[in-house]
């Protein structure tokens, strides 16, 4: 059992929380609400996702070393949970950075 990739995905969304902080995009940018009901609604999808994938018999866990070993369900690491929040995430700061910046430009 091991932590490893657990931590990385976990450092990885603080390091995505310490860019909305600083550009005040998402949760740091006054939609604290709307953000966390995006990324929930996005990960609860990605969740159906791979259920269906996993039942269906297309997903699989697979094996790796740097592993916790621990499921939510058949097939399903933990590690997919957070994963999916990253992604999420991620790509709604991306979504909301890009436009900022466009708006920015426009304007200049």
């Amino acid at each position: 059992m091991s932590f490893l990739y657990l931590v990385a995905l976990v450092t990885s969304l603080v390091g995505i929380g310490l860019l909305d902080f600083r550009h005040k995009l998402a949760f740091f940018g006054g939609a604290i609400l709307r953000s966390a009901a995006i990324i929930a609604v996005s990960v609860v999808f990605f969740l159906v996702w791979d259920v269906v994938g996993i039942a269906t018999g297309v997903f699989f866990r697979g094996s790796g070393p740097w592993m916790t070993g621990v499921l939510l369900g058949p097939e399903l690491p933990l590690e997919e949970l957070f994963f999916l929040m990253v992604l999420t995430y991620s790509t709604l700061v991306s979504y909301l950075w890009a436009t900022k910046a466009l708006e920015a430009r426009r304007s200049a």
